[in-house]
């Protein structure tokens, strides 16, 4: 009767266990002295039966076992049911403390200010932080069961009520600050992406910038004609380049000030790359046009250096010409020669014009 009459329960679930092993145990024991209680009455009605002198007394012995029987049975019922409640209350507050040691091993990484130190660096935080936001959609369908469970057992055990109230707005409490937790971390984690982002195109564009400046000053001027065309040619396929970046410098600088309209933490260093990147390209397009102008006019001096040595062969070859002393030895030699003479003074005006 002192195993059922026990009030311990336990401490925690292991302990709960260790006790209801034990009344295990006694109910093995009790069951087997059941068949003595059925021999003792079976005794007793062959006693009253044969109408045995001291009939009375054998059937208040009989009631008392009886009775004494049927308390302790009735007390193994009850500690049963104690035992077995006072488990599922433990259970419930094993399951809420895993499930808060869990919540706050992953806010000690959702408390972590490392938010990237370049692009490569970020999106893996990106993706693990995801990880652990999948985690929680996970986990959130156990609080819920939890905190259920909590509302039913409220109402089957109301003497521990109070208790499993404390640790049900404890795992409330957790929950919330994990969710608020992941939802900066997440936030500051996109503000970092960004930013490392709108950085990685700067730098994309600058060392761009430097590499198009080194090649547009790489060609030296042309010795003639051809080579004047073609250095023209081939700076107007640089200008056809700049211009197919126009796009993107358009998306660093509208990334840029999209940071600075949010009130981004690196605002200031934001400001000053878009004020490099805007010099930048306005330095390459002065460079552009300075060697364009540079490109027509040594295009212009090589068409004249070819005009000159044009006319100069030309006056070369009509000197021979006018230093010629014949002057014909009959009338058709001399009317031969004047058509001659009449045509290089066509062809000397045709060369004036081109001279003057």
């Amino acid at each position: 009767e002192a195993i059922v009459t026990s009030e311990e329960l336990g401490q925690d679930l292991e302990h709960v266990e260790v006790l209801q092993k034990k009344f295990e145990e006694f109910q093995t024991d009790l069951a087997a002295h059941e068949e003595r209680v059925n021999e003792v009455n079976q005794f007793a009605g062959k006693l009253i039966q044969e109408q045995h002198p001291e009939e009375e007394l054998i059937k208040s012995k009989q009631d008392e076992v009886n009775a004494s029987w049927q308390r302790l049975k009735g007390l193994a019922l009850q500690r049963q049911g104690k035992l077995f409640g006072a488990a599922e209350v433990q259970r419930f507050n094993r399951d809420v403390d895993e499930t808060i040691s869990w919540i706050k091993e992953k806010g000690q990484l959702m408390a972590s200010d490392d938010f990237g130190r370049d692009l490569a660096s970020v999106q893996a935080l990106l993706r693990k932080h995801e990880g652990l936001e999948r985690d929680l959609a996970a986990l959130e369908d156990k609080v819920k069961a939890l905190c259920a469970e909590a509302d039913r057992l409220q109402q089957s055990h109301p003497i521990n009520a109070s208790q499993i109230q404390v640790k049900r707005e404890e795992l409330i409490a957790n929950w919330e600050q994990i969710r608020t937790l992941a939802a900066e971390r997440h936030a500051r984690l996109n503000d970092s992406y960004r930013l490392q982002r709108f950085l990685a195109d700067f730098r994309d564009l600058t060392s761009w910038v430097t590499e198009m400046k080194a090649l547009i000053n790489a060609d030296e001027l042309a010795n003639d004609v051809a080579g004047a065309e073609a250095l023209l040619d081939r700076h107007q396929e640089h200008k056809g380049e700049i211009d197919a970046h126009e796009d993107s410098f358009k998306s660093a600088d509208e990334s840029g000030q999209a940071l600075l309209a949010a009130g981004h933490y690196a605002s200031d260093e934001v400001k000053e790359k878009l004020t490099i990147l805007s010099d930048e390209r306005s330095a390459l397009l002065d460079l552009w046009e300075l060697r364009r102008q540079q490109y027509e006019q040594c295009m212009d001096l090589q068409l004249f250096y070819r005009d000159t040595e044009q006319v100069d062969n030309w006056m070369s070859k009509q000197e021979a010409f006018l230093l010629n002393e014949d002057l014909g030895d009959s009338l058709d030699s001399v009317e031969a020669l004047l058509k001659k003479h009449e045509d290089f003074e066509k062809s000397l005006s045709a060369q004036e014009e081109k001279i003057t």
